[in-house]
């Protein structure tokens, strides 16, 4: 049998992925004000062999049930961040989707355009080891942005509001409405936008983070880095078909 070429099987490859992101999450780049550029990476996350290089700081664990990652702190032991592998350009839009398994409490983050303090891959020798403990991740080691879009906690019930914070330094830049609710079992789908400075983060096309970095707060805006999903110990979420897209730099045109 002739061998298929292999530029057809990567268009064909390419031309599913793109169907299914179109089919999963529903609205065009256009509708969001930014122009796609090419695929950068892409998980369905419905396997081991789905999540090759993904590292795990912190006592986390996953398991896949129904073509679906599970992420959870075996006996709510301590917080726990989950590192993509691929290094993210400076103009991204990352999608997933998500749902709560454990109503009770818990707390979703996700870091991103994350370095060493010195530009150095998060995972580069010269950082230091972390373990999880928040505070390796957003007053020590590194530098990133944070947004945390789903926060139960029933000491603090008003802690509810989204927040992006700027890092080494936890400050906190922008606030916006619950992204996810406390209360909420259904499956919800997280769009993270990244145009350079300009940082958006929408749950079910709800605009919950709009924020332009300027420079003002804690130096330069960020640029390229790592992405990461992180959540505290007693939180038990589960997560499905995370891509990243690579944006056209859209500076130029204003």
């Amino acid at each position: 049998m002739d061998s298929i070429p292999q530029f057809v099987t990567f268009a064909k490859i390419s031309l599913l992925i793109t169907t299914t992101c179109s089919w999963c999450f529903g609205q065009a780049f256009t509708d969001f004000g930014v122009e796609q550029d090419k695929l950068v990476y892409h998980s369905a996350m419905d396997s081991e062999a789905s999540v090759e290089g993904w590292i795990m700081e912190g006592p986390g664990q996953v398991e896949f049930k129904d073509g679906w990652l599970e992420m959870r702190s075996p006996n709510e032991e301590m917080h726990h961040v989950y590192w993509c592998p691929e290094t993210l350009p400076p103009n991204f839009m990352a999608q997933w989707e998500m749902q709560n398994l454990h109503l009770d409490a818990g707390l979703c983050i996700v870091f991103f355009a994350a370095t060493g303090l010195e530009g150095q891959d998060v995972m580069d020798s010269s950082v230091p080891r972390r373990d999880g403990t928040f505070s390796q991740y957003n007053n020590g080691f590194l530098q990133n942005y944070h947004i945390s879009y789903y926060a139960h906690n029933p000491k603090l019930p008003a802690r509810t509001v989204a927040r992006l914070r700027k890092n080494p330094g936890k400050h906190i830049v922008s606030e916006g409405p619950p992204g996810i609710h406390f209360e909420s079992d259904r499956v919800h789908k997280i769009k993270l936008i990244k145009n350079d400075a300009h940082i958006r983060l929408f749950v079910d096309d709800r605009l919950i983070i709009d924020w332009t970095d300027n420079g003002e707060i804690n130096g330069s805006p960020l640029g390229s880095g790592r992405i990461s999903l992180r959540q505290m110990q007693w939180t038990h979420f589960r997560y499905r078909n995370f891509q990243v897209w690579s944006l056209l730099d859209s500076s130029s045109d204003e």
